[in-house]
C-alpha cells in the first residue's frame, strides 16, 4: 500500500527525531561523574540517571503529536518532551515551553501567529494519518477534530495515559496558571481535572525545576489503585521524581488499628478540634511561682518569678512552635542571669551564658515550667480523662461532644492505644504544634471534596510555603464529611480566596451514560450544573434487569461479550459482593485483576472493582452490579447517591447496569 508523499515525510520526520533522542540518551549514560566528595558525586550521579530516566523512548507511543506553522515561517513539532539534533537545533518541542501554547490556544477568533496547526493519528507509535486547520484562511470551514476524538475516546488497558495530545483550551490554562497560583478545579466526570492536575505538576517541574526540585512536588490520592491507575502519567511526561502518597500514608505516624464510628469520625474531623489541641499544647507551659536560682562559684545568682513570667510570656506569644520555644528558654534565663553579673560588675560572655543554659539547675526549672511534650500522650489525655476534654473543650464542643469524642473504655497507656485513622490525623496537627511541618513546593491534592477540615489542614501544613492544585467534584463526595463548599475547604487549607476553576464539558464520558447518571444530582448535589457531554458519539447504555439470583450470571455474560473487543473493562460492585463476582469469573475462565487487593490494572484487561475504590478510575466499558446495594451500604441516603453517582461514570464508551433489585427511586425515571 503506498504511502502519500506528505505523510512518509512526517513518518521520516519522526525516524530522526527518534535516533536523535536515542543519541542524547547515550551521550547522558556516557558521562563520568567527576566530583571532589562522595555527597556531591552522588547527587550528581542522582541527577545524571534522572536525565537518562526522562530520555528513555517509549517505542508505543510518538514523540510528536502535533506540529504548528506560523505566519513568521517558523515550523514547531510538539511533542513530549524536547529533543534536537547534533547542532543543538529543536527537533521536537516540549508541550511545556510557551511557544506550545499556541497548539492548544490558537483559534480562528485568535490565531496566535499560527497558519496551520496539524494534529496527527498515531497507532502504537507510528503516524498513519495527520488533520490540519487552516486557522487563518476564512473559506476553510470549522470542523471537528475526527483525530482529536478517536484519541479521546480510543482504547486502552492499563494505567492512565497522558492527555498532552488532547489538551483543550480551558485545560490548558489551569495548566499553565502560576507557580504561585493555588487552584481549585471543580470537574464534572469525565472533564480530565486528574489529568490537568498531573499536567500541570509536570508544567511546573518544567518552567520551575531549580526551586521545586528542591522542595519537592507531592501527588495526593484517594487510594493506592487511584494512585497505580495515575501512576504513569509523569514518568511518561519525563518527570520520574514526584511523589504519590495517599492522606492515610502522609500522616502515618502510628499503626492504624482502631475504627470510629461515623459520629465519632465526622466530629475528630471537625475543625473546632484544632482549637481543642492547640489549647491542650499549650496549657502544658506552667507559671512560675519560685524564683530561679542559679549558684555559680562562690555566689548565687536569683531570676524573680515575675521576671521568669515576663520571658514565659514574650516566648508563648511569638507564634513559634512548641519545641522551638522550649529550646529558647533555657538561653533567656541565661540571659538574664547574665545581665545580673554585668550589673555587679563582672564580664561574662557567650560562653558563661551557654554554660549557665546547661547547667542541671536550669535544666530542671525549664522542665518544670515547659515540659517536653509527645503527641500521641496529649491525645491520650485528651481521649480517656473527661476533666482534660472538658477543659480544653470549653466553649468549642457541646457535653454530648465530649462524649462522643471519648473512648468508651480508656487503654491501660498511649502504648496500648488502638488509633483510628481520625487520630492519626490529631496527631499530625499535634506534632506540628511541636514542631513545623517541613513545606513542599507544591501539592496536587486529588478528590479533595472528601477530605475533612482537619485532613485538608494536614494537608496545608506541607505546602505552607509553596501551592496547590485542588481536583474534585462536590457531586462525588462520598465521605459523611464531605464538603459542600470549595470556599471552606480551600479556608481549612490555609489557601482563603484561592480561584475556582469549573470544568463541565465531558470529553471521556459520552452523552448517554453522563445524562443516566445526572439523574441523580438534583438529589444529592442540588443546584450543582449536570456536566455536558461535547463528544459526538453518544456511547452505549444498557439496563439489564434479572429474575432474583441470575445477576451474576447476566455480568458473566456480559463480560464475556465485552472482552471480544479491544480496551479495558471494569466490573463495579457492591464491596460484599466482590468476592463473588471474581469467583463467577473464574469459574468461566475470565482473567481478571481485583482493584484494592491486587496491584493496579496494568495487566489484567478486566478488573474487578469494589465500589469504595472506584473514584477516580476509568474503563472503556464498566458494568455495573446492583445500583441499589451500592447506594445501600453508605451510612446515609445523600452518601449512597453520590458513590452511586461515581460508579455510573467511569467508562469512555460503554455502561451495563445489571440489577434484580429495584433500582434507586431517582434512576426509576
Amino acid at each position: 500500500m503506498s504511502v502519500a508523499p506528505e505523510l512518509r515525510k512526517e513518518q521520516e520526520y519522526l525516524a530522526a527525531a527518534r535516533e536523535a533522542l536515542r543519541r542524547m540518551r547515550e551521550q547522558t549514560l556516557s558521562l563520568q561523574v567527576q566530583a571532589h566528595d562522595p555527597i556531591s558525586a552522588e547527587h550528581l550521579a542522582r541527577t545524571l540517571h534522572l536525565r537518562a530516566a526522562s530520555l528513555a523512548d517509549d517505542p508505543t507511543t510518538t514523540l510528536f503529536f502535533g506540529r504548528v506553522d506560523t505566519d513568521e515561517g517558523e515550523r514547531w513539532y510538539i511533542g513530549r518532551r524536547h529533543v534536537a539534533d547534533t547542532s543543538g537545533d529543536p527537533l521536537v518541542i516540549d508541550w511545556r515551553a510557551q511557544m506550545s501554547t499556541a497548539f492548544y490556544r490558537a483559534s480562528r477568533s485568535e490565531p496566535m501567529h499560527v497558519t496551520l496547526r496539524r494534529r496527527f493519528g498515531l497507532d502504537r507509535g507510528a503516524i498513519t494519518a495527520y488533520e490540519d486547520e487552516h486557522l487563518q484562511d476564512r473559506a476553510e470551514q470549522e470542523a471537528r477534530s475526527r483525530i482529536l476524538a478517536e484519541e479521546i475516546e480510543r482504547p486502552r488497558v492499563g494505567p492512565m495515559r497522558d492527555i498532552v495530545a488532547t489538551i483543550q483550551p480551558e485545560q490548558d490554562e489551569i495548566v499553565r496558571a502560576g507557580a504561585e497560583q493555588t487552584i481549585c478545579v471543580q470537574g464534572a466526570p469525565g472533564t480530565g481535572k486528574t489529568a490537568v492536575g498531573l499536567h500541570r505538576a509536570a508544567w511546573l517541574l518544567y518552567a520551575f525545576r531549580d526551586r521545586l526540585a528542591r522542595s519537592g512536588v507531592l501527588v495526593i490520592g484517594p487510594n493506592r489503585a487511584f494512585l497505580e491507575h495515575i501512576g504513569a502519567v509523569l514518568p511518561a511526561l519525563g518527570e520520574v521524581a514526584v511523589g504519590h502518597t495517599t492522606i492515610e500514608e502522609l500522616v502515618a505516624n502510628v499503626p492504624v488499628r482502631g475504627v470510629d464510628s461515623t459520629e465519632t469520625a465526622v466530629l475528630k474531623g471537625d475543625a473546632r478540634l484544632a482549637e481543642v489541641l492547640r489549647r491542650a499544647v499549650w496549657s502544658r507551659v506552667g507559671r512560675a511561682s519560685e524564683a530561679l536560682v542559679v549558684p555559680r562559684g562562690s555566689r548565687k545568682w536569683r531570676v524573680p518569678a515575675y521576671e521568669v513570667n515576663e520571658i514565659l510570656d514574650e516566648l508563648t506569644s511569638r507564634g513559634v512552635r512548641y519545641d522551638a520555644a522550649r529550646q529558647m528558654l533555657p538561653q533567656r534565663l541565661a540571659h538574664a542571669v547574665l545581665l545580673q553579673m554585668e550589673r555587679a560588675g563582672d564580664s561574662p560572655d557567650d560562653r558563661v551564658q551557654d554554660s549557665v543554659a546547661r547547667s542541671s539547675v536550669v535544666k530542671r526549672y525549664v522542665q518544670s515550667l515547659w515540659p517536653a511534650l509527645d503527641p500521641r500522650a496529649v491525645l491520650f489525655e485528651l481521649l480517656s480523662d473527661p476533666s482534660a476534654l472538658a477543659t480544653h473543650a470549653e466553649d468549642l464542643l457541646t457535653e454530648d461532644e465530649q462524649q462522643i469524642i471519648l473512648w468508651d473504655k480508656a487503654p491501660r497507656s498511649k502504648g496500648a492505644a488502638r488509633w483510628s485513622v481520625a487520630d492519626a490525623v490529631l496527631l499530625d496537627e499535634l506534632a506540628d504544634h511541636l514542631e513545623r511541618t517541613p513545606s513542599l513546593g507544591h501539592v496536587v491534592l486529588d478528590e479533595a471534596q472528601d477530605l475533612s477540615p482537619m485532613q485538608l489542614r494536614a494537608v496545608g501544613r506541607r505546602c505552607t510555603t509553596g501551592a496547590a492544585t485542588v481536583l474534585g467534584d462536590i457531586a462525588q463526595g462520598t465521605t459523611p464529611w464531605a464538603t459542600d463548599s470549595w470556599e471552606e475547604s480551600l479556608e481549612h487549607l490555609g489557601k482563603p480566596g484561592s480561584h475556582v476553576e469549573v470544568l463541565d464539558r465531558g470529553f471521556r464520558v459520552p452523552a448517554s451514560v453522563i445524562e443516566y447518571a445526572a439523574q441523580l444530582l438534583p438529589h444529592m448535589a442540588a443546584g450543582l450544573g449536570a456536566p455536558v457531554s461535547v463528544r459526538e458519539n453518544p456511547g452505549r447504555l444498557t439496563i439489564s434487569g434479572t429474575a432474583p439470583g441470575e445477576a451474576l450470571a447476566r455480568v458473566v455474560d456480559v463480560v464475556t461479550a465485552e472482552v471480544a473487543e479491544p480496551g479495558s473493562v471494569g466490573v463495579i460492585a457492591p464491596d460484599a459482593q466482590i468476592e463473588a463476582v471474581s469467583k463467577a469469573l473464574s469459574d468461566k475462565g475470565i482473567e481478571h485483576g481485583v482493584l484494592g487487593r491486587d496491584h493496579g490494572d496494568v495487566e489484567h484487561q478486566v478488573d474487578v472493582v469494589p465500589a469504595t475504590v472506584a473514584k477516580g478510575l476509568e474503563f472503556d466499558r464498566v458494568v455495573v452490579l446492583e445500583p441499589a446495594a451500592i447506594a445501600a451500604a453508605e451510612p446515609d441516603e445523600r452518601t449512597g447517591l453520590r458513590r452511586l453517582y461515581v460508579v455510573l461514570t467511569r467508562s469512555v464508551s460503554a455502561l451495563t447496569v445489571v440489577h434484580s433489585e429495584p433500582l434507586p427511586a431517582a434512576l426509576s425515571a
